[in-house]
Order: structure tokens, then C-alpha cells, then sequence
């Protein structure tokens, strides 16, 4: 076990509620700041050597992420990043006539979006049902092929091999948000790890105790006196709770990044509406990821259930082609890997975020991460789900508390 903690004057008054956060992503630095700033003593427990979870940026000559990590600021997480100076410099987003956005559709690429998808967008999310499909919803309003366009598009913000399948009002909210203008998402210059740097010193200077290279693998042997808040994936809070009932479906994914010398002509973007799939050249926006005349893309491949690793690898190579020709030529550094159950919650017909497993699981534990039931977006989960953990839990902490001074 590695302690972190350092000693610091002031901090939490020995009689403040004790809380203790398994898991330092995201989702886990959010919740131990938000109790800290209560007042909290917390404790927060990482198996990684560092903190970051899935928001870790690599170390080395390409700064790369677990999957694009866009920073969305339609959400209350924006505003409290901002307000805690955590978000830091932003790369710029490229002017829309200079992004060289390019849609794959009937096997070309092309600079438009059909007409019916267009006019889809125009439709309020509240219009759309719950109880039915995206497709069958989507066609009814605008064709099928429109329908399929945007089905296919907003894979980019739900990594999901079939959008079409999932609920008409789950996917048509995260569609509009996707295609915005002016775009919702934004990059922090030098990938997410600057955020978590960030939040991680806002988290030592509250005074929360980190204790990294600690893997918990069951609640039972977890030493807390206090409401528990687990920050991990389902996967891992299933493993240490021993709950089989955390379930809920997720995407599984190729990822696939690439390096090569720059060449004028690439696109800045290519979104795949003929299937699912999207590749985006992060330095376009931010020259620091890579060196000095290179440019590093990655391309997210959603993969169905029969599809392989070497599947979408394949796809992605088809879309690099189109997008920034000659790229085998220039390459100077790859790799894929396989993103499964990581990529945030997925609601089928019939059930939205509340139907995800609850944050309170009684007995003081609390549940926080991207596929509970919180509202949001991808990382929006996470943080709503963090904040109303530790208000749950502080709240029980407190009446146990006065109960006990009483």
C-alpha cells in the first residue's frame, strides 16, 4: 500500500462525517472533493499507481486517451469545473470551414449530411418516445434513410454498433448534443490528464487522504468507519459488493491510434453514417499530442457481438483511407485495443436513466460511475452520480452523528 497524504495545517474538524471513495477516476475525484469541501474527512483508494481511471492521458511521445474523452459543456459538470479553475487551457476548436469534416455515406465521403437527417435534429428530445426504438421512431418522422444517417452518426456519443435498436429519446437527446452548433464538446490541451492533475491537487489541498497501489476487492476488507462511495466500473463494484444485480448494458469498441507525418488535405473529422464508426484527428485542435509534424487520429469502431477486434480494425484502416489518403505511408506509430463495457450506460427501449442500478445501496454504500442511474452524458453520469452519492451520504452521516451526540 502507498500512501500519498501529506501533512497539512487545518483541514477536517475530528468530529466531520468520514467518508471513504473506492476508485480515483473521474467520477471518484469528484466525489472526494464534493465531500472535502463539506468538510469530510475522506479517504479515497486507487489500485493504479496514479489517479485518472478511464480520464488518464499516456505518458510518452503521443498523448493519448482511453477513447476521445471530449469534454461536453452543456452539463452542470462544466460549470463546476470552471468555478474550481479545473478545466485549464482548452485546445481551440478548428474554424467549420477549415475543419474538413467529411461524412461516409453510399461509400463516399462527402461534405453534407442528407437533408432528413438535418431536418430530424429540428425535433425536441421530449417528442421522441422512451417506449420505442430510435429507428422505428427516426423512419417515421423522416424516412429511413435519414433515420439511419442519424442512427449511425451518434455512435460518436454513444459507442454503440446499432444507435437504431437503443431508446428513441435516449439516442435522439445525445444526437442533438453531438451535431450542435456551436459544438458542445471541447478538448483540455494536453489530453484529460490535465484535468485530473488538477483535480487531484484541489483534492490534496481539501485535505483527502489518497492511498494509491490499494486494490479493493471486496467491502468486507476495507478498512472504513463511514459511508463507502464506490467509484469503479459495474464490473468492479459487482466484484466488491458482491452483487450480481449491477448489470446494465454497455458498448464494446475498437479503438485504433495512429500517428503520421503531417500532409495538407486530411480530414479534421470522418463520420462513418453508411455504419457505425468515427475518426478524428485530435491534433488538428492540439499540436502538443504529438510531435512536431505529425498528426495523431484515432479512430472508434463499435463492434457488434459476432465482430472482432481485427473487424474493426479493419473498418477503421477503411475510413483512414478515405480521410487522410497515403497515411500508411507517413505512419510512425499505431495501436488498438478493445474498449468492452467502458464506454458509458445504454438504455433500451422502455427504460431510461432511472431504471439503471440505484447509487444507494444501503448499509452506507453508495454507487457513482457512467452507468448508474444518474442522468447526463458519458462523463455527466459520473459527476451527477458522485455529487448525489456523497449528498446521500453525508446526509446519513450526519443524522448518525446527532443521533449519537444526542
Amino acid at each position: 500500500m502507498r500512501d500519498t497524504t501529506r501533512r497539512r495545517t487545518g483541514g477536517p474538524r475530528p468530529t466531520a462525517p468520514r467518508i471513504t471513495v473506492v476508485g480515483g477516476g473521474f467520477a471518484g475525484l469528484t466525489a472526494a472533493i464534493t465531500a472535502a469541501e463539506t468538510g469530510a474527512r475522506v479517504t479515497l483508494h486507487e489500485a493504479h499507481h496514479t489517479l485518472g481511471g478511464r480520464a488518464r492521458t499516456a505518458e510518452g511521445t503521443y498523448k493519448t486517451n482511453e477513447g476521445p474523452h471530449a469534454l461536453y459543456n452543456g452539463g452542470p459538470h462544466w460549470t463546476w469545473l470552471k468555478q474550481r479553475d479545473l478545466i485549464g487551457p482548452l485546445a481551440p476548436i478548428p474554424p467549420l470551414e477549415g475543419t474538413r469534416l467529411r461524412l461516409h455515406h453510399h461509400g463516399t465521403l462527402r461534405r453534407t449530411p442528407p437533408l432528413a437527417m438535418l431536418k430530424l435534429l429540428r425535433r425536441k428530445t421530449e417528442q421522441a418516445p422512451v417506449e420505442q426504438d430510435f429507428m422505428t421512431w427516426a423512419t417515421g418522422q423522416v424516412g429511413e434513410e435519414g433515420a439511419r444517417a442519424a442512427a449511425h452518426y451518434v455512435a460518436v456519443a454513444t459507442f454503440h454498433h446499432d444507435p437504431g435498436s437503443l431508446s428513441a429519446r435516449f439516442v435522439h437527446e445525445r444526437l442533438r448534443r453531438a451535431a450542435k452548433l456551436p459544438p458542445e464538446a471541447h478538448y483540455p490541451r494536453g489530453g484529460w490528464g490535465s484535468v485530473v492533475d488538477r483535480m487531484a491537487a484541489l483534492a490534496w489541498n481539501l485535505g483527502v487522504r489518497t492511498e494509491t497501489l490499494t486494490r479493493v476487492d471486496s467491502l468486507a476488507d476495507l478498512p472504513h468507519d463511514g459511508p463507502v462511495v464506490i467509484a469503479t466500473s459495474l464490473a468492479s463494484a459487482r466484484r466488491i459488493l458482491g452483487d450480481d444485480s449491477l448489470q446494465w448494458e454497455s458498448g464494446r469498441t475498437t479503438l485504433v491510434d495512429v500517428a503520421f507525418r503531417t500532409r495538407r488535405g486530411d480530414a479534421f473529422a470522418v463520420s462513418d453514417l453508411d455504419r457505425t464508426g468515427w475518426v478524428e484527428r485530435f491534433t488538428a485542435q492540439d499540436r502538443t499530442l504529438a510531435p512536431a509534424g505529425e498528426q495523431l487520429v484515432q479512430a472508434q469502431i463499435p463492434l457488434s457481438p459476432d465482430e472482432t477486434k481485427a473487424d474493426g480494425v479493419a473498418r477503421a484502416e477503411h475510413l483512414l483511407d478515405l480521410g487522410c489518403p497515403g497515411w500508411r505511408d507517413r505512419l510512425t506509430w499505431r495501436r488498438a485495443s478493445v474498449a468492452n463495457g467502458r464506454t458509458g450506460a445504454l438504455d433500451r427501449p422502455g427504460t431510461t436513466w432511472r431504471d439503471r442500478p440505484a447509487i444507494d445501496r444501503g448499509n452506507d454504500v453508495y454507487l457513482a460511475g457512467d452507468q448508474v442511474a444518474a442522468p447526463g452524458l458519458l462523463s455527466e453520469v459520473s459527476f451527477n452520480s458522485a455529487v448525489e452519492a456523497v449528498s446521500l451520504a453525508l446526509t446519513r452521516a450526519r443524522l448518525d452523528l446527532k443521533s449519537t451526540s444526542g
